[in-house]
Formats: structure tokens, sequence, C-alpha cells
């Protein structure tokens, strides 16, 4: 089968997903895993969540690319991304992602900055003299 591509997407930040099969390596922007997170086992094991709930670490090849917002953001949007290319490789691996919430965007993200405040929702302090 051909490459895959899907985009993932999580706070600011972009994931560009391409999926093919192979022998379980796993490329972000142009690193290894290893290397791009260091270590960060708790963020890599996010990463790897869609390929270990679906069995396929040892048989696709993944090459991410990520842009905008800080390397937790960048991971949780490669998992979307990476769960997305899954189902669109073969529809049958969307029954198994679903049920761990792995197909859903997260679509928290920060709250803008309002005027006359010093954040978005904090004040100068209130006094009554």
């Amino acid at each position: 089968m051909a490459k895959v591509y899907a985009t993932g997407r999580r706070k600011s930040s972009i994931a560009k997903v391409w999926l093919e099969a192979g022998n379980g390596q796993v490329s972000i922007n142009g690193q290894t895993l290893d290397a791009w997170l260091g270590g960060h086992e708790a963020i890599k094991k996010r990463v790897m969540r869609p390929l270990e709930v679906s069995k396929q670490e040892s048989s696709v090849n993944i090459v991410v690319k990520t842009l905008g917002g800080g390397y937790s953001a960048q991971a949780d949007a490669a998992k979307h991304g990476i769960s997305r290319a899954l189902v669109a490789f073969d529809e049958q691996f969307r029954a198994v992602l679903k049920p761990y919430g792995l197909l859903t965007r997260d679509a928290r993200s920060v709250e803008r900055k309002k005027y006359g405040k010093k954040k978005a929702r904090k004040s100068t302090q209130f006094s009554k003299r």
C-alpha cells in the first residue's frame, strides 16, 4: 500500500504525519523519537500509544513534521496524527483506537488575554482605600 497522510493538532501545534508499511521506524522532524524527546519517557509513550493499542509498532514506518507550540503539545499532535493515519491506512483500526480516545482532537487551548487584565482572568489587587 502507498503512503498515507494525516494531520494531528493540539493547542497551537500541528503534526503532519506520513505512514507506510515498513519495519517500525519513527522519525520526527528528521530525528529518531529518542533524539527528539531526549529523556521524556512519559511523552514518548504518549506518542507511541496508537501503535501499541493497534499492535503496529514493528509493521509501519512513520515520518512526522511538527510545528508550533512546545514539545508536549507537539507530541500530542503527533499522537493524534498517527491515530488518524492508522485509520486512513486501514479502517479496521478505528474500532480499536476510538475507545481509547485517540481519534478525538483535544480542543483545549490558551484563553486570550483581556484588556485591563494582567492575564486572561488575573486582575490587579483590589483595595477600597
